[in-house]
């Protein structure tokens, strides 16, 4: 694949889509109870992500970069405050409502990649996109494109343990976005693998955010990785805040 391919054909938008964040957290609160006393994580978080911008999420263990990730990706719930995907309230969808939301909007990316062991890069690739009803010829045929893409043309029939641990992250990333996600949410996604690595893993995951016009939130210690990102936020007592 040449450099000039487009991975996901953008759809008409208007001058008000184009305002409005794909993601917006508002008002997030969330708390936790350690025996008698609670602890509060968020409290009135507010955080809005627009389509083609990436953003780092940089904080400390226990500040609650990954609770506010779930809360973002609808696997979890909030105390208070509203989540909206392209405008669209979530907070009182059912579960299925907010499982098919998941599954069409949103990708995600853990700090271990979760492949599966028995099936090639190819199939890791090809069976989310086949659990939505993608018939094999194309789900191959997108999985082929987005691994090519991301560097893995060679790799394609490769088991995980046959790959090498950015391989596997970028197999992982692959799998995240085979189903045109406008939503991308990271948890250290390249938090096991080392320096040289992770940087290269980050570019490929920085050009698809950029040809692909996804919105992304990635969580991460790198310093150097964030600052390639467009913007970077922390938590600061409960709050999003922005960093210069």
């Amino acid at each position: 694949m040449d450099e000039t391919t487009t991975i996901t054909e953008p759809a008409t938008s208007t001058a008000a889509d184009e305002e409005r964040p794909i993601l917006f957290l508002h008002q997030i609160t969330r708390r936790f109870r350690q025996g008698d006393a609670t602890l509060d994580i968020l409290k009135g978080a507010e955080l809005a992500v627009w389509a083609g911008q990436s953003v780092a999420l940089v904080a400390p263990s226990g500040a609650g970069k990954s609770t506010l990730l779930h809360i973002a990706g609808l696997l979890e719930h909030a105390d208070g405050g509203e989540v909206y995907i392209d405008a669209v309230a979530t907070s009182q969808m059912t579960d299925i409502q907010r499982t098919r939301i998941r599954r069409a909007d949103i990708g995600f990316v853990y700090q271990f990649h979760h492949l599966l062991p028995e099936f090639s890069a190819l199939e890791n690739v090809m069976l989310p996109q086949m659990i939505r009803g993608l018939g094999a010829r194309e789900a191959r045929s997108r999985a082929t494109e987005l691994l090519s893409y991301l560097g893995l043309k060679e790799r394609l029939t490769h088991r995980p343990a046959e790959l090498s641990g950015g391989e596997q992250q970028r197999v992982a990333i692959a799998r995240a976005v085979a189903n045109a996600p406008r939503i991308l949410l990271a948890d250290e996604p390249t938090g096991n693998l080392d320096v040289r690595t992770a940087e290269r893993v980050f570019a490929t995951l920085g050009q698809l955010v950029r040809a692909s016009g996804l919105a992304a939130i990635v969580a991460t210690h790198n310093l150097d990785i964030a600052a390639q990102m467009d913007r970077r936020v922390t938590i600061r007592d409960g709050v999003v805040v922005e960093l210069t």
